[in-house]
Order: C-alpha cells, then structure tokens, then sequence
C-alpha cells in the first residue's frame, strides 16, 4: 500500500472521463488507493477506506460504485476449487484459424471457462477451464471447445495441485 496517496478529489477532469487511448477509464490516485484497499480487504469497511485515502464513507462509496460500474473491477469471494466440489481443473492452449476473437468471444460463453485471454507465441488463446472431475474436462475439451468454429488445435495442462491463487498485485 502507498503511504503517499493523494488525499484528495483530482482537480484535473480527464481523471473522471474516459481516456481518448482505447476507452478505458482514467483512473486518479484516490480511486487507485480505493483499489489496493479492497485489494488487501475486500470487505474492509467504506469508513475505514475512507480515512486511509482521505475521503468521507459516501465518497468512497460513490467511488466504488463507478469502478464496478465501469468494469474496472469486481469484488468476489475467491475458493479453493477443490473445496467447493470442483475436482479438476486446467490451462488450455488454443491453435486458432480466422478470427481468434470470434472464438474467444464463444470460450466466454461457457460457464466452466473461468479466464480466457489472447496470446502471442505458441498459442492464439490460453483458457483456464474448472470443472467437476475429469469426464467433465473431457466433455468440455472435446465435444465443446473443439467444436467452436476456427478450434484448429488444443493443448492441455491439468492441475495436479493449486499452490499459490493471489490476486494482490496492486495498481500502477
């Protein structure tokens, strides 16, 4: 966490808009700090927030809201699939033809498709698949991805053990 955040408001308006680079939300260094907050504790109380990055409660508030509005996060409690009844997962590479985001488009569609994100290098797409045991990652694999249209080749890596599922890397 930064001990030297902004304590307020930005006076500069870019910081509330989108930016003109892609559309993505501009964000200041007191919605960052909110940020790494619920990063550390994503139940961590608005007042508490609020009196480390120097706003009131319903300023924090408001704040959150238009990040998860904007899509710039989400607050989800994260398990240990395993706990949850979820005996298999994997990392799934894809050898694309055509459009690689037409067939990124359909993986997200699929409920046991958690993350799905286009590469560069051996694969045009890596998706992490979770699933109930291993007839339904076969399943998954073989009668749904590799029947997307443009699905040339697939590469699977199964977890044998989930040792490390962090999602603190801060803000920049």
């Amino acid at each position: 966490m930064h001990s030297d955040l902004v304590a307020s408001r930005s006076a500069d308006p870019k910081d509330s808009r989108e930016s003109r680079n892609g559309g993505s939300p501009q964000l200041d260094s007191v919605s960052l700090a909110i940020i790494e907050q619920l990063q550390e504790d994503g139940r961590r109380p608005y007042a508490a927030i609020g009196k480390a990055v120097g706003l009131s409660e319903a300023a924090v508030r408001q704040r959150v809201q238009k990040l998860l509005d904007q899509g710039v996060m989400q607050i989800v409690a994260v398990t240990d699939p395993l706990t949850v009844g979820f005996r298999r997962q994997a990392m799934v590479g894809l050898n694309v033809e055509g459009d690689v985001e037409a067939v990124a488009d359909a993986l997200t569609e699929m409920a046991e498709c958690e993350y799905v994100v286009m590469t560069a290098g051996s694969f045009d797409l890596m998706v992490e698949i979770v699933c109930e045991d291993d007839d339904h990652l076969l399943e998954v694999i073989n009668k749904r991805i590799r029947a997307v249209p443009g699905v040339r080749s697939t590469e699977s890596f199964v977890y044998l053990k989930l040792k490390k599922q962090t999602y603190m890397w801060g803000t920049r």
